[in-house]
This record gives structure tokens, C-alpha cells and sequence, in this order.
């Protein structure tokens, strides 16, 4: 991670998460939101002072929008404004269509203004924050964003940053669960809940004032303020343990302050020979996005000839294994190779040649509560255009990558819905995914030392490499680091705990059949 002046530094060994709020300080869209605020506000009240006979005075966003509105979930926010200027107006119901003079009727006025502005012009990222989200992930830290917007979600796709956060809360979420918005910590207690982290291990940055009162009323161990347009003095007087102008004054203890590129593992592949030496090799890939790109949907996923008889040529001269969160049934037919190991639904579910078939049982608890959750699921969104919703043996995949991205924040409300109502299970994140998996202590990292254990490859004379292209491949990087290769399949660079990369499936084709010469035919 390349930092600018380091004002400040997160000691890995003192906290278990970071929570970034998002606008602000992931995406530069507290702005738009501002904007999207003056043009609703201002055309309602410019209709009531024409219909009253007064003069119009507008929003204005260096007062009114940081007083009244930033920070807070749309209905608190559009109360506390509007009771500024002495006007009550019923909430209405959430149904009500834009415009109606309701606090639902004008909400939905605003959102459908950010949208079209979103739409237009996209968000912008402060890469900044990105640096530091994988710096944090690399020294396994936990990561949540939380928004009082219900666009969240909308949001993260259009950057691609969904896959950075183990966590995410948003105004869906405060509708849905009840929660107090800022000042109140709800909000970020509610993520380190569902991280299952203690506030006093956690750090929150932010940077709006409502939000470091959040942060410190909640206790939590560190509050970072950001001030990009001033502010500071304000920020430290509302609570903030640090103030910084970007985050590129901040880093996670351990950081290289210029850290050098990651190497190709095409380009270091002597280093590689030299560390494989006298050892059996033994590869473990991902599916998705590693052995074929990402598709629009589930079922275009199909892995091209020419990577299929590199890894079935590889599969003869040592041990290859595929971890997937696809079914154990489906990994299996989208490959179409019998020689290697499958480890389905994240390693649940194993089976492999010569009779090797492991099944964690543990998972079979979950199946009634997923059964019910995928009736619910269909109920509520079988008629949204677009939506995919796929059962798994031990998750539910809700695919909307081809959703209206007006309807996402339905999508995304049943899904809470459905969650909250079977607490057995726990909602994640893909890319233009949720899904509903067993609320258990299990990723690709575990999977991964679960495999090597069946397949007595847990041994120092053994050097196995796993390569994967997704943030829940990190589980598995870490799970190797002092004894194994990770490679991270990317195309623009950023932290992780991988020691190579490789750029897309067609650079992991040409290093599988590169590895061959590394190892000694198997029996």
C-alpha cells in the first residue's frame, strides 16, 4: 500500500475490525446526496411559499444539510429539517408515490434524484480508503461499511466494491431491524454485532459529526474523523480520537510505507521452482472467476476446453483440488474431471478419486431454516425481472446482476426480511450477490486445511498453492501464509494477503501448465 505522510497508525494487534461509513469516506457521494436533498427541498418549499404567499428560502447545504440531515436515516432527516422551518408533515406510508407531501412521499422524491445523478455520472471512490480496507483485510482484520442510505447496496455494486466488506448495514437495515440513527451508536453496534467483534476491539471512521457521537457514545476503541473540507476542530470537539485529511495519512501496523507491486507468479516462477524443491506440490483452485470469468449469470460460468485439459494434464502429475461455494454436484459437472478433488459448498461437502468422500454433517442442522428461507425468498421476489435466486445444498444465492438497479433496494429488504426471520442463518455478500448461509464459523481458509487434512497433505514435505480471484479467497491466502503459495487473480492491484498475482484465467492457464515441470509425477 503506497501512503502519502502517515499521521496515524491502526495496531493489528489491538483491534479485530475496522467500520467505514460510506459516503464520505468510501465514495465520494455525500455530495450528490446533498445535491439530491436541495433539489427535493427545494422545490417543495418553493411550491408551498408560492401557495402561502411567503418568500422562498432554499436549502442550503453548508448549514441545513450538515445540521439537520447528514448522517441521519431519509425519514430523520427529512423530520429534522422540515421542523426547522416549523412544518409537520405526516409520514405517510412507504408505498406513497414521489412528490406526495408526506415524509415518505418527498424521501422517495430524493432518492429518485440521487439515482438519476448515480445513474448519469457513477460514484467516485477515494482510493485512499480502498488502500486501507486491504490493508486491514490483510492483517485479518474485519471490515463493515454502514450508510443510513437504502442505496447502499446499489452503490458498492456500481464501484465493485461489494466484495471488500464482511459486513454491511444500511437504511434498509434501520428500517427493517428499528434502529436508532446517528448520533445514537446503533447503527455501528448493530455491524460490530454481526461481526462479532467487542466495540472496545474495533475501529470507526468517519466524517460527519453525527457520526464520531456515534462512534464514541458506542465505546468503540478507536474514532478516526476525516476532515477533507475542514471541520477538524469540530470533529475532536464531537469525539474523534484522530482527525486526518485522507486516509492516506493512516496505516495498519505492518505496512510497507511504498510496498512494492505484487510479483507475477508467471514472472517468479524460479523463485517458485527453488521453494518447491524436494517437495510434492499440491494446487487448490477456485471456480468462479478463477477458472472461467464472471458471467452475468450462474449458468454461463462454463470453464473453456483449453483450461480444462491444462488442469486435467496437471491433475496427473500431482494432487488438484477445487474449493467452491457452488454445489458439491454442480462444481463437479461445470469441471467435468475425474481425477481431481471437489470441495463443495465451501468445503462442506468433499469427494474425490479413489473413494474419497468427506461430508461435514455439521451443516445439516441449517437445511430446515434454508428451506424455509428459500420459500419465503420465492414468494416475495419471484416476479422481479432479472432476479436469480439459487438454492445450494447450504446457502441461498440471490444473483442481481440484471435487476433494475431502482429494484435493488427491495431486493435487498425481503433478504433482510428473511434473514431476520430465521436467525439461524446470516446474510453475505458477492459480487452482485447476497446470500443467506449457516450463522457458523466457517470459510475457504478452514475448507482449505479441512481438504489438506482428508487428503493426508497436511505435511512439511508438501507445498500446496491455492489460487483465487474473490475477497473470500483471503481466508484461504492467510491459511497458507508460512507454509504454502497464495495467488490472488486480479486486474488492478491492491492489498492481500496472496504473495503472487496472476491477471485473469488466461495468465492461470499458462501458470498451471508452467507448474508441471515443478512436479514429480504422482502414482
Amino acid at each position: 500500500m503506497a501512503h502519502g505522510r502517515t499521521a496515524c497508525s491502526i495496531q493489528a494487534t489491538d483491534f479485530d475490525a475496522v467500520i467505514f461509513d460510506l459516503d464520505g469516506v468510501v465514495t465520494n457521494t455525500a455530495s450528490v446526496h446533498a445535491a439530491a436533498w436541495k433539489r427535493m427541498f427545494d422545490g417543495f418549499l418553493e411550491g408551498r411559499a408560492a401557495r402561502e404567499g411567503v418568500s422562498f428560502r432554499p436549502f442550503d447545504i453548508e448549514t441545513d444539510y450538515l445540521a439537520y440531515v447528514d448522517g441521519k436515516p431519509r425519514l430523520d432527516g427529512l423530520r429534522s429539517f422540515l421542523e426547522s422551518r416549523g412544518i409537520h408533515l405526516p409520514e405517510g406510508t412507504p408505498d406513497a408515490p414521489p412528490g406526495e407531501e408526506t415524509l415518505h412521499g418527498l424521501g422517495k422524491s430524493k432518492n429518485a434524484y440521487f439515482l438519476e445523478r448515480i445513474q448519469e455520472e457513477g460514484a467516485k471512490v477515494y482510493a485512499s480508503t480502498v488502500d486501507l480496507i486491504h490493508g486491514a483485510k490483510k492483517h485479518g482484520l474485519k471490515t463493515a461499511v454502514i450508510s443510513s442510505s437504502r442505496s447502499c447496496a446499489m452503490i458498492l455494486d456500481s464501484v465493485n466494491l461489494s466484495d471488500l466488506f464482511d459486513v454491511r448495514v444500511d437504511g434498509v437495515d434501520l428500517e427493517l431491524l428499528g434502529i436508532t440513527g446517528k448520533p445514537a451508536p446503533d447503527i455501528f453496534l448493530e455491524a460490530a454485532r454481526q461481526l462479532r467483534v467487542e466495540p472496545e476491539r474495533t475501529v470507526v471512521i468517519e466524517d460527519a459529526i453525527s457520526g464520531v457521537q456515534a462512534g464514541r457514545a458506542g465505546n468503540f476503541g478507536r474514532v478516526i474523523g476525516i476532515a477533507r473540507t475542514g471541520r477538524k476542530e469540530a470533529l475532536l470537539e464531537n469525539g474523534a480520537h484522530w482527525v486526518v485529511k485522507d486516509l492516506s495519512e493512516v496505516c495498519v501496523a505492518g505496512d510497507a510505507e511504498t510496498a512494492e507491486p505484487l510479483p507475477s507468479a508467471l514472472d517468479e516462477l524460479e523463485a517458485l521452482s527453488r521453494r518447491a524443491g524436494g517437495k510434492r506440490i499440491a494446487v487448490f483452485l477456485d471456480y468462479d472467476g478463477t477458472l472461467t470469468p464472471i458471467v452475468e449469470t450462474p449458468d454461463q460460468a462454463v470453464m473453456a476446453e483449453d483450461m480444462r485439459e491444462a488442469v486435467m494434464e496437471l491433475s496427473s502429475h500431482c494432487p488438484v483440488g477445487i474449493i467452491s461455494g457452488r454445489d458439491l454436484e454442480d462444481v463437479q459437472d461445470k469441471v467435468g474431471i475425474r481425477s481431481i478433488v471437489y470441495a463443495g459448498s465451501h468445503g462442506f461437502d468433499i469427494t474425490g478419486p479413489k473413494g474419497l468422500q468427506v461430508e461435514h454433517t455439521v451443516g445439516e442442522e441449517f437445511l430446515p431454516a434454508l428451506d424455509r428461507a428459500e420459500q419465503s425468498l420465492f414468494r416475495s421476489l419471484g416476479s422481479i425481472e432479472g432476479l436469480i435466486v439459487e438454492r445450494k445444498k447450504f446457502a441461498i444465492a440471490i444473483h442481481y446482476r440484471r435487476v433494475d438497479p431502482a429494484g435493488v433496494e427491495r431486493v435487498e429488504a425481503v433478504v433482510d426480511e428473511v434473514a431476520a426471520s430465521h436467525p439461524e442463518l446470516r446474510k453475505s455478500y458477492g459480487k452482485k450477490i447476497f446470500e443467506l448461509q449457516p450463522r457458523m464459523d466457517w470459510h475457504k481458509g478452514k475448507a482449505l486445511l479441512s481438504l489438506l487434512g482428508a487428503l493426508k497433505l497436511d505435511r512439511p514435505d508438501v507445498l500446496p498453492f491455492y489460487i483465487g480471484d474473490d475477497v473470500t479467497d483471503e481466508d484461504a491466502f492467510r491459511a497458507l501464509e508460512g507454509r504454502g503459495i497464495g495467488i490472488v487473480v486480479r486486474d488492478l492491484p491492491y492489498e492481500t494477503a496472496a504473495a503472487y498475482s496472476l491477471r485473469d484465467p488466461g495468465e492461470v492457464r499458462g501458470f498451471l501448465l508452467q507448474l508441471i515441470p515443478l512436479c514429480g509425477r504422482t502414482s
